[in-house]
């Protein structure tokens, strides 16, 4: 093919590349960008971005302590200091365009970092020669689990931490293939900074990946050979630094989930419920290759075994891998659904291995149209909603736009903390930059736990103790229904308990609040109460 001819080509496929990756996270841009403001996807977002204002407003912060959730005792966060700055990087790039600069980079970080992703799996795959290799950039770019990693507005540590795996895994593969010093020093850096920015999923993967080299020679040479030193170094000097850094060592506290009060809490939680193994979102993830990927992984080792001796299936024999971490991410999705993310991930890298068997190139790309059905169906109903869909998305819009505008109202030179339903008090606290008892974080569960006893209380002496507790200033009330309905199923109490509830009081009949909460301001989505006796 002539020079001219390939560099065509290479242009129109890092442009679909391209326009796939970004079209796909960038669908929900009407629920981020609203009357000129950037509201975040989720309240995890909120926190991190209250780290990189912090990291802002003092330059070299390394933000080891937050005092703007669970207050007064604040929490030892498990987030690092890799995308804090990262978002601050790139909010100084985009400050000449905008005045609300580090809200845009926050929106903009997840979905330019799975973007970078698609970048190296299409030059990754490139080099592979992999017949198949556009089933796995198609289905990472359009998988909706992997869009929702790295969507518009969710500026969360996944999506960092599926880039860095991604490239970690991509070059353990070149390691088994050829022993390269160049993919030893990628392997190793991109482990050691996926564990610094999260020391839970790239950590078990890595040690998944330790524990197979115990077993096959051709593993440990890729593990432990002398090619591999200068990698181990790499991971090592890397994990030196994240210590110096940070400071302090993990925390693992959410494994420890006796208190029955936390596990109803943590049922609450998208990432940490189960995902039965006959779930139907398991189509709407991968599509319906998920059926048939056993067979076709024993039929590309059935080959791989008769084309033992031939170094151009070198690929093949050395991705079994990635079907053993295929296996226990699948597993571990069943059990957390946060590790759905990795299994859609390995299960996209594993995928044109797994179609190598079939020889025809019009079977496996009907059987792949076919099977990726319930992804496009899933993006239909994103993409074109029904009404109740609408109704609730334009809901969820003013509902945000209202709640920032009576945020507002708390901002003060002075700290001055606030009490509200957990899930809205870290784009409260991010919106007025004051300090919330309550949190969407496992560290911060006793503030969670206070707040919805607070709500749900029946004497208002004992939420008046809560109030004092807390050092309680501000107190914002939200649809009591909601509010009970969430608070009582945290408590482990009865709907029955939830009628004469602080929380109904509070939003249907503020005449009627006791002296010591003062009404202060109301819209149509919540009201305001200033706390007069416990300064």
């Amino acid at each position: 093919m002539p020079r001219l001819a390939r560099w065509a080509v290479v242009f129109f496929e890092i442009v679909v590349v391209t326009g796939l990756v970004l079209a796909a996270r960038c669908a929900n841009y009407q629920e981020v960008f609203v009357a000129g403001n950037v509201y975040f996807t989720d309240a995890d977002c909120y926190a991190r971005m209250t780290r990189v204002r912090l990291c802002a407003e003092h330059p070299g912060l390394i933000v080891r302590h937050h005092q703007f959730e669970n207050f007064p005792a604040g929490t030892t966060p498990h987030t690092t200091a890799p995308l804090d700055y990262l978002i601050l990087a790139l909010s100084i790039l985009l400050t000449p365009f905008g005045a609300h600069a580090l809200d845009l980079a926050g929106a903009l970080i997840s979905p330019l970092l799975a973007l970078l992703g698609g970048w190296f799996l299409w030059w990754w795959s490139r080099q592979m020669e992999f017949r198949f290799r556009w089933t796995l950039l198609f289905l990472y770019a359009i998988s909706p689990i992997l869009v929702h990693g790295g969507e518009l507005g969710r500026p969360d540590h996944q999506s960092l931490s599926i880039l860095l795996v991604a490239i970690a895994l991509c070059a353990e593969w070149n390691l088994r293939i050829e022993g390269s010093r160049n993919w030893s020093v990628v392997g190793g850096l991109g482990w050691a900074v996926a564990i610094w920015v999260s020391a839970y999923e790239p950590l078990v993967l890595l040690l998944v990946l330790l524990l197979l080299a115990l077993f096959r020679r051709e593993d440990r040479l890729a593990t432990f050979g002398s090619q591999r030193r200068v990698g181990w170094i790499v991971f090592a000097a890397v994990l030196v630094v994240a210590l110096v850094v940070e400071r302090r060592v993990p925390s693992f506290s959410i494994f420890f989930g006796h208190n029955p009060i936390f596990r109803n809490w943590s049922g609450a939680i998208g990432e940490l419920v189960h995902v039965p193994p006959f779930n139907p979102i398991w189509f709407c993830w991968i599509g319906y290759m998920i059926i048939v990927a056993p067979i076709l992984a024993w039929l590309s080792w059935k080959k791989s075994k008769r084309s033992s001796k031939s170094t151009s299936v070198g690929a093949w024999r050395n991705a079994w891998f990635l079907l053993v971490l295929l296996g226990a991410t699948y597993l571990l999705t069943v059990w957390q659904a946060r590790w759905a993310y990795f299994f859609a991930m390995i299960f996209a890298v594993a995928l044109p291995f797994l179609l190598e068997p079939i020889k025809s190139r019009a079977a496996v790309w009907l059987a792949f149209g076919l099977s990726i059905l319930p992804v496009l169906r899933d993006w239909d109903e994103r993409l074109w909603p029904n009404e109740l869909e609408q109704a609730r998305r334009l809901e969820q819009r003013n509902e945000s736009a209202q709640l920032r505008a009576l945020a507002s109202n708390l901002s003060s030179q002075e700290t001055r903390p606030f009490l509200a339903p957990w899930w809205l008090s870290p784009a409260i606290a991010y919106w007025s930059a004051q300090p919330g008892v309550a949190g969407s974080s496992h560290e911060s569960f006793a503030g969670v736990v206070d707040s919805a006893r607070f709500f749900l209380a029946d004497d208002w002496q004992i939420a008046r103790e809560i109030l004092a507790k807390d050092k309680v200033e501000w107190v914002l009330a939200f649809d009591a229904e909601r509010v009970a309905e969430n608070s009582a199923a945290i408590l482990g109490l009865s709907s029955g308990r939830r009628t004469p509830a602080v929380c109904f009081a509070l939003d249907r009949t503020p005449g009627r609040a006791p002296p010591f909460l003062s009404f202060a301001a109301q819209n149509g989505t919540g009201k305001l109460y200033r706390v007069v006796s416990n300064r």
